[in-house]
């Protein structure tokens, strides 16, 4: 855990969820796509650790690491096609993530996964995983003309869950969150299980950085109701 962390944190009002690198770890089947559909295109095979660190945003980000701009658009659909293929070949549920969207669901805090995942992959993903149960709204990339860290976006998903920016927060694995929070006046936490240290998210301003969701489950002492739903 992050020195700067060993606060007890408050109850957040609302929690925006990131998925991959936070609640998921689909990073194997994700390079996997990239590394074939770039090569097929006739590139030279692409560093796992470039595609690694770029996730997070959209996936043109990505694609221009190696695909030149007039190839994008082809070498996005066929990513998109290629994908549902392998989606859960190695998919990982990160340790504490369930546990935490359980106990914030009893608590009655309202949730939704945020991501800049295709919006329907990440719901195929929350279906499979348990976590549509507890999260109903899951808002990704083609669901909206805007993606993250736009604040248009932001403020489109806090609208779906009926809060405002005040006391939510973002639970995330990347600068792009720590962005997201930022610009819309959120607090970010952020977990080291995606590609970036404790320190580069602390650096990119994260409020608070932890080794894994256990441990920074550990940290909101707060969550806990008297009255839990009926599951």
């Amino acid at each position: 855990m992050n020195s700067s962390a060993t606060r007890q944190l408050p109850r957040p009002t609302a929690i925006l969820w990131d998925m991959d690198g936070t609640l998921i770890d689909q990073t194997s089947a994700i390079i996997r796509c990239y590394r074939e559909v770039i090569t097929e295109m006739g590139y030279p095979q692409p560093d796992d650790d470039a595609i690694r660190r770029s996730l997070g945003g959209v996936m043109a980000t990505t694609m221009g690491l190696f695909v030149e701009a007039e190839r994008m658009e082809e070498a996005c659909r066929t990513f998109r096609l290629r994908f549902p293929e392998i989606m859960f070949e190695g998919l990982i549920l990160l340790a504490g993530g369930k546990e935490l969207i359980e106990r914030a669901y009893r608590a009655h805090i309202p949730q939704v996964l945020f991501t800049n995942k295709h919006g329907e992959t990440a719901r195929k993903i929350s279906r499979y995983a348990g976590f549509a149960k507890y999260i109903p709204i899951c808002i990704g990339s083609a669901d909206t003309e805007w993606h993250k860290p736009q604040l248009a976006l932001t403020q489109h998903v806090l609208d779906q869950i009926e809060v405002s920016a005040e006391g939510s927060i973002i639970i995330g694995d990347s600068p792009t969150d720590i962005a997201v929070a930022q610009n819309a006046g959120l607090s970010c936490y952020c977990v080291s299980t995606g590609a970036h240290s404790l320190e580069e998210l602390m650096q990119a301003g994260a409020d608070a950085a932890f080794a894994s969701l256990i441990e920074l489950g550990q940290m909101f002492k707060l969550l806990e109701s008297s009255s839990p739903r009926n599951l």
